[in-house]
């Protein structure tokens, strides 16, 4: 029986620094302007320690247990109860797929004006490509996509904070501070469910977990701070604008490609991992190729310029589901549902979860709706748990 090659903690960081760098990130970090940069800074660190403390613990569980994120999602649902996760997770990766090619086409088209479906193509022909080199093989050209990456990036962050004073423009109102970590939890929280499906695969889970929790969320903040300096100096969140301005061109062609390809590539991928969960005949690799085709035709035909929407609807499913997860599995030691049809009691739980947060949603609470929707669906999970009598 052949063992499957093992990916290296290095590995995992290549892999969680191309999801790190994006336009997406970059685009959302542009909402944090109207608090001025000292103050969105602020919003921005605490958000993604929260966010990526739930990422840390997400991809721990699937390394320790070698199992994808949905599959490691049955532990503690069941397995048909995990099935609804899977789902939802492949409708959220193939909107993400399909927000990314959008995001990417339109930021292409600000740089070289044309028609944005034909930069939806070529930026979806890429991804294919991507996909069908496979993530086994992706070392060497993920190495040189990162390099290029982290280059134009320096650039783009020194244009930024070398063209004028970020630092002194006064706050604005439109966007509470609470509102503002919700926004820098909800991006690292959108990429939970996907981590399992990387550090299953890693030699040393711990080690491999730590790593990409810290790449990702170092790059992450640096994204969002990048695309909040911008919005400051520019008065607006027009990302190709500022390259333009910088006369970066083709470098500017380069980084939003390439990053765009890269983050992507991860959404499809792990939207065919979900789906092997569903459906077992269908092979990972051929799904994630369906999904960018569906994330280029969505992305050709609908508007996706405000993405906040999105980014609370997968607050609120994930959020209270890691939440179970973490009590059952690390509090409770009881993550043995796997082979039960339902685990109606956690089920429950994150029901409450979910309701409890789409509420919180509704209140300006200084800390956002995650970290309080999470501590109440955690501390009902362990009421709710049968206390285990010693022999």
């Amino acid at each position: 029986m052949s063992e499957q090659k093992k990916t290296t903690s290095f590995q995992n960081g290549l892999i969680w620094f191309g999801a790190g760098v994006s336009i997406a990130e970059i685009l959302t970090g542009t909402y944090f302007a109207p608090l001025g940069f000292a103050k969105g800074l602020a919003a921005i660190l605490i958000g993604h320690i929260i966010g990526c403390t739930m990422f840390f613990f997400s991809g721990l569980i699937g390394g320790r247990t070698r199992k994808s994120a949905m599959e490691s999602v049955k532990l503690s649902f069941g397995g048909r109860g995990g099935l609804i996760f899977a789902a939802l997770n492949v409708l959220q990766l193939v909107g993400w797929t399909a927000i990314m090619i959008y995001d990417g086409a339109g930021a292409v088209g600000g740089i070289f004006p044309g028609h944005a479906w034909i930069w939806c193509l070529v930026i979806g022909g890429l991804i294919l490509l991507w996909i069908a080199i496979g993530i086994t093989n992706l070392g060497p050209v993920n190495q040189v996509a990162m390099a290029a990456l982290f280059i134009l990036t320096i650039v783009l962050c020194k244009v930024i904070f070398t063209k004028g004073s970020v630092w002194t423009v006064p706050a604005k109102s439109g966007l509470s501070f609470g509102a503002a970590i919700e926004l820098a939890v909800a991006m690292p929280l959108s990429w939970l469910p996907l981590i399992s499906d990387y550090t299953r695969e890693a030699d040393k889970p711990f080690s491999a977990t730590l790593t990409s929790t810290l790449v990702y969320g170092g790059v992450s903040t640096w994204m969002y701070i990048i695309g909040m300096g911008a919005a400051i100096l520019t008065g607006g969140g027009d990302i190709a604008t500022i390259m333009v301005k910088a006369g970066l061109g083709i470098a500017a062609l380069i980084i939003v490609i390439l990053s765009t390809v890269t983050t992507t590539f991860l959404d499809a991928w792990s939207a065919g991992i979900s789906t092997e969960s569903l459906w077992k005949p269908g092979t990972g690799k051929n799904v994630a190729l369906i999904a960018t085709v569906i994330g280029m035709v969505l992305a050709m035909i609908f508007p996706m310029d405000d993405i906040t929407d999105f980014l609370y609807l997968i607050g609120s499913v994930f959020a209270p589901m890691i939440a179970v997860q973490i009590a059952d599995y690390f509090i409770l030691k009881k993550a043995d549902s796997a082979d039960r049809p339902w685990n109606v009691r956690n089920l429950v739980v994150w029901a409450i979860g979910f309701v409890l947060y789409r509420l919180l949603m509704k209140v300006d609470l200084p800390v956002g709706s995650t970290l309080p929707d999470m501590a109440v669906t955690m501390v009902i999970l362990l009421i709710a748990s049968p206390k285990t009598k010693k022999a």
